[in-house]
């Protein structure tokens, strides 16, 4: 059983170009600061290039939203059938993001992979608060099934990293879904009540998150119902029988100990995760591919990681 947790230390050259980035998000957020905030946090996602190549696919079916991502080598039409794919749940805190904005964030694990990827538009809060998000993973799962998909990964990234372990928990042993062969999460948020270490650590500075955002959102996501649900919360609800998962985190995170908790109790219950904290970077740090090499060789790894769990 894989029980490993690795952490990597940055180079001198890549610690100076995080520092430049960070630098970047302040201009960027204070320039956009009185602007609607969906639209901006889209606009911030949206940063993330689409991989010449790749093609893309709105779909709107069964009550199923969001964007079929496909790398060279699958059919252009969208429509499969793919006997492989990867359901992708957006982050946002679940009252930001939307499928469109994570395209380019999704085409970089698509052609890494070499498999389909589908990207979720879910409710989002506080129209669409507990459990929406949740059933409509389980329901796109479902679909995908009935499309053809014999196997399926889930990955996301912060408030959809704990999504996606969420319904992966709900998933387990249930009939009608595809074969669960992998699991990734970026940052998740695996606990709504706030209560790692690293909420409250003065050495964590975290750069794009903030404990009061986290509440707010969790409060607007949770329309009233207690924070450790482990539905909402997966840390509060690990089961055995989970596929193997690939968490990745950065250090200077306030979501740091929800990655670190997640993977203990998951290796508590027998599963097979591998951890990665990647020392003074940020949250979902992935998504900076131009910026950082950090980010490309750590997208290389969950690629690798992904094709061989999908083609096994």
């Amino acid at each position: 059983m894989n029980q490993t947790m690795n952490t990597i230390a940055l180079s001198a050259g890549e610690q100076a170009a995080e520092r430049l980035l960070l630098e970047s998000f302040a201009r960027f957020w204070a320039e956009h600061a009185n602007e609607d905030l969906r639209e901006t946090y889209d606009r911030f996602i949206s940063g993330t290039p689409l991989l010449p190549g790749v093609a893309l696919r709105a779909v709107a079916a069964d009550g199923v939203l969001g964007w079929w991502v496909l790398p060279q080598g699958f059919d252009g039409s969208g429509e499969g059938p793919f006997e492989s794919a990867i359901l992708f749940l957006h982050g946002g805190g679940y009252g930001l993001g939307s499928a469109a904005a994570y395209r380019g964030f999704a085409s970089q694990i698509a052609m890494r992979a070499r498999a389909p990827v589908f990207v979720l538009d879910y409710p989002l809060a506080p129209e669409g608060p507990f459990p929406a998000a949740h059933d409509a993973a389980l329901a796109a799962a479902r679909w995908l099934a009935r499309s053809g998909v014999k196997r399926l990964a889930l990955v996301g990234d912060s408030a959809g990293g704990g999504l996606a372990l969420s319904a992966l928990a709900s998933m387990v042993g249930a009939s009608e879904l595809p074969t669960l062969v992998a699991g990734v999460a970026f940052s998740p948020w695996t606990d709504l009540s706030l209560s790692g270490a690293s909420m409250s650590d003065p050495a964590v500075h975290d750069a794009l998150l903030a404990r009061d955002y986290l509440a707010d959102s969790a409060a607007k996501y949770l329309g009233g119902l207690a924070a450790r649900h482990p539905v909402a919360s997966p840390l509060f609800g690990v089961p055995a029988g989970l596929p193997p998962l690939y968490i990745q985190v950065g250090s200077d995170e306030l979501l740091r100990d929800d990655s670190l908790r997640y993977a203990h109790r998951a290796r508590e219950q027998g599963n097979d995760v591998l951890l990665e904290v990647w020392e003074g970077l940020h949250h979902v740090f992935q998504l900076n591919v131009e910026e950082l090499e950090s980010s490309r060789i750590a997208l290389d790894r969950i690629g690798r990681f992904l094709m061989t769990q999908l083609q096994a």
